[in-house]
């Protein structure tokens, strides 16, 4: 997409859905009634914040569990990303964005997404290989000290502290 059409877009979408938003409610307003309308906004909007948040406890221990295996949760950091939005749209008065908001909280749903956005943005696809891993051997040195660097007796700094006015010396 081209600036201009994005900058189209996001003008469509701010005046499109409240729209969308305030027919779906005259017309469910008048199919149920006024109060159990907004009740159902209401119960919505509970349901939504409980769902969020036993889905990000989950997500949370699923990118600590990543970290501590040395991997990056990058998929579990969408999740959430994702998660936030859902939570955005539900608390957002309305039946159309409840609806992408429980839409959001299907974790397939926030994978497929994931997935188009990453092939969109450059990322590769699921299952092909890294372009910018570079294969080799290496052979361990050890590398030899400075001939000018002064060598001191082994054990002959123990027990010495940090000289001079230094932030390690002080009580």
């Amino acid at each position: 997409m081209q600036r201009t059409s994005i900058g189209w877009f996001i003008a469509a979408a701010l005046l499109g859905i409240p729209l969308i938003e305030v027919v779906l409610f005259i017309v469910v307003g008048g199919a149920i009634g006024l109060w159990p309308t907004v009740a159902l906004v209401i119960a919505t909007a509970v349901v939504g914040s409980a769902l969020i948040r036993m889905q990000g406890f989950t997500v949370l221990d699923q990118a600590r569990d990543k970290l501590d295996r040395g991997e990056p949760p990058v998929g579990d950091m969408f999740h959430a990303l994702g998660l936030v939005v859902a939570g955005v749209l539900l608390l957002t008065p309305g039946f159309l964005t409840d609806t992408l908001g429980f839409l959001l909280l299907v974790p397939a749903v926030r994978t497929v997404i994931g997935r188009f956005l990453w092939t969109r943005l450059g990322g590769p696809g699921p299952g092909y290989p890294r372009d910018d891993v570079i294969d080799g051997e290496f052979t361990h040195v050890d590398p030899a000290p400075a001939p000018s660097a002064r060598r001191l007796p082994p054990g002959a700094n123990q027990g010495r502290g940090p000289r001079g006015d230094s932030p390690w010396n002080r009580s």
